[in-house]
């Protein structure tokens, strides 16, 4: 049981001894200008190369994404209609359209499909 403890602790030593060499020895310096700074044929770049990013427009962009998952899933609706019950398939289809709606609903009472807050 001893040598077991002193093994494992042996070795979690030495690994943690190797990690911290390497991040000593890989040491890179984050401020060097030109590793920083985009390639434009040697000139100088006219905007920062780091622009912020619209987490709005993400966001948008997320729930194009899933209406229009929704609209591909709507597309075996119309030619099942011949092959299913009537009743059956009224039930599915507005189902799955209150569905689309309550979510459309929540995005807007959200102000989440407004550009501008």
């Amino acid at each position: 049981m001893k040598i077991m403890f002193l093994v494992s602790s042996i070795l979690i030593l030495i690994s943690n001894i190797l990690i911290m060499l390497s991040m000593v020895i890989s040491k890179k310096s984050n401020l060097d200008r030109e590793k920083c700074s985009p390639f434009e044929c040697g000139f100088d770049p006219k905007s920062l190369p780091r622009i912020p990013f619209s987490l709005h427009f993400f966001l948008i962009t997320v729930i194009f994404l899933i209406f229009d998952v929704e609209i591909a899933l709507i597309f075996p609706i119309i030619p099942s209609f011949l092959f299913t019950n009537m009743l059956v398939w009224f039930k599915t289809s507005s189902f799955f359209f209150i569905m689309l709606l309550i979510g459309l609903y929540h995005e807007w009472n959200q102000k989440m499909l407004n550009w501008t807050y």
